[in-house]
């Protein structure tokens, strides 16, 4: 009988210490919208507000999945593939992960109970689909629900704009929070091309917007909110969450 006790007591501790050694999994998701409103542009993920969180993300030691609305490939908007940015290269060159892009998880299909965190990547085509994606709302709620961490960057915090509570209420109601600006939408000419303007919709449902510079980084953590503000802001937003994950290891 003591025999059965301490071979109990040897497995109990192996499981306790390999969950608790276990890296932290987060999901980054993705738009499947490729459409730029009424008019004939392509829009999708702005490219570096993906891979710059991955980057730091990976550079911390922590594991990461990529999900879109539909699954499979995902629309890049081609003005992100325009500059010379080093890690939108070195991501997109590489087959190992090109082909998280290629053969996304379909979001519906993921179990949230497998991750730590979920980070909403922007791009226009995010202001589209994220808001009326059942399986957004479900899924960022459920992992908010169980402690995990909920980021979002530009365009990417249309997904929080219905995910709630267990009490029914915005999960960014009372909370700082940030997003791509009116005056940044401005700037590039497309505010009377999205269905609506984000910084508008997040102080209407209770946010209390943060702003930063025009294309600046800019970041804001309210508990286990996230939010960074434009393109700029994906690297930094990537670093905050890295932090907070490992001091939860």
């Amino acid at each position: 009988m003591r025999k059965f006790f301490t071979l109990l007591a040897t497995l109990f501790f192996v499981s306790y210490t390999t969950l608790a050694s276990a890296a932290p999994r987060v999901l980054i998701v993705v738009t499947s919208h490729d459409q730029m409103g009424n008019t004939d542009e392509k829009t999708g993920l702005w490219l570096a507000e993906m891979t710059h969180p991955y980057h730091e993300l990976k550079q911390a030691g922590i594991d990461v999945d990529i999900a879109s609305i539909k699954g499979g490939a995902a629309p890049i908007d081609p003005r992100s593939l325009a500059d010379d940015d080093a890690i939108n290269h070195e991501f997109m060159a590489s087959p190992a992960t090109r082909t998280l892009l290629d053969n996304t998880l379909a979001l519906a299909d993921v179990n949230p109970e497998q991750y730590q965190a979920i980070l909403f990547a922007g791009g226009h085509g995010s202001v589209w689909d994220f808001p009326k994606s059942d399986a957004v709302n479900r899924i960022g709620a459920a992992i908010y629900e169980q402690g995990g961490y909920v980021a979002a960057v530009c365009h990417g915090p249309a997904a929080l704009l219905n995910i709630v509570d267990q009490d029914g209420n915005p999960i960014i109601a009372g909370k700082k929070v940030a997003g791509f600006s009116n005056v940044e939408e401005a700037a590039i000419e497309l505010t009377e091309v999205v269905p609506y303007l984000l910084q508008d919709e997040l102080s209407r449902l209770g946010g209390i917007y943060q702003e930063g510079g025009k294309f600046e980084p800019f970041v804001v953590q309210d508990g286990r909110l996230i939010t960074g503000q434009n393109p700029q802001s994906a690297a930094k937003l990537g670093q905050v969450m890295a932090q907070a994950l490992s001091a939860n290891m």
